[in-house]
């Protein structure tokens, strides 16, 4: 299979990873200020956007697409499931990634007995359930969950919206898989070896991935520090553009 990536710009290589539900479309507000500085690699994840799903469709192979289809070396920023994604090309290819920028993301999305700083499982197992009888409706009720809590969420969920079917449906496979890997991936045990410089940057409302998994992520990584954006939920490149495509590059740029 081939994974579809739209490259622009100039400079050090900065592969884009999107996440659940949406596809590389989602980065349309702050690709051509970050194209100034860097030649982006605006990646479609296996099943969405022009990219076909994988099989079977885990974290793993994900990360095998991904890596045939950028470049060999490259910073990599990843949202959300993306963030999970990266996290774990970090951990099998060291050698592939420079730099690492997380997005609200976090190396476990659901709540276990030792880890409260997440979603009920149930949540996402109740948005995996409802996927087979309102796939469209099930998507825009998760785009709403992401915007909740940010200052300007009527903004960031009208921009979600807007992107979501712009580059095609995703891949129902995808959606069920993407979901699967959310519930099961607990990667908490293997970011302490992670070698690369990280930059954790984090909405300081997000209810999806709460600002507590970012600040212990930020912790354990010995590289790592933390990038706070008041007043942002999930999707802090929508609502705070500036101030993340200032943060990202200033870190990126080191």
């Amino acid at each position: 299979m081939s994974v579809q990536v739209e490259t622009s710009g100039a400079g050090a290589d900065l592969v884009l990873l999107h996440g659940w539900g949406m596809d590389g479309g989602v980065w349309e507000g702050v690709k051509a200020a970050l194209a100034a500085s860097f030649r982006l690699h605006v990646v479609d994840l296996p099943g969405y956007g022009a990219s076909p799903a994988v099989t079977p469709y885990c974290l793993e192979n994900l990360v095998k697409e991904v890596a045939a289809a950028v470049p060999e070396r490259a910073h990599w920023c990843g949202w959300s499931l993306g963030g999970l994604v990266a996290l774990e090309a970090a951990r099998r290819l060291p050698q592939r990634l420079i730099r690492l920028v997380l997005v609200a993301s976090t190396p476990c999305f659901v709540r276990r007995d030792d880890w409260a700083c997440a979603v009920a499982p149930e949540t996402l197992r109740e948005f995996a359930a409802a996927l087979e009888g309102d796939y469209e409706g099930t998507l825009k009720r998760f785009l709403a969950l992401q915007a909740r809590g940010d200052e300007a969420a009527k903004g960031v969920l009208r921009s979600l919206r807007e992107r979501l079917f712009a580059h095609g449906h995703p891949a129902l496979a995808a959606l069920r898989g993407g979901l699967e890997i959310l519930l099961a991936s607990d990667l908490r045990d293997q970011v302490a070896g992670l070698a690369q410089p990280v930059l954790v940057l984090h909405g300081e409302r997000d209810m999806l991935a709460p600002l507590a998994a970012g600040k212990w992520l930020a912790t354990q990584l010995s590289g790592a520090r933390l990038a706070i954006i008041p007043g942002a939920a999930h999707a802090p490149f929508l609502s705070h553009p500036q101030v993340f495509t200032r943060a990202l590059t200033e870190f990126l740029n080191e």
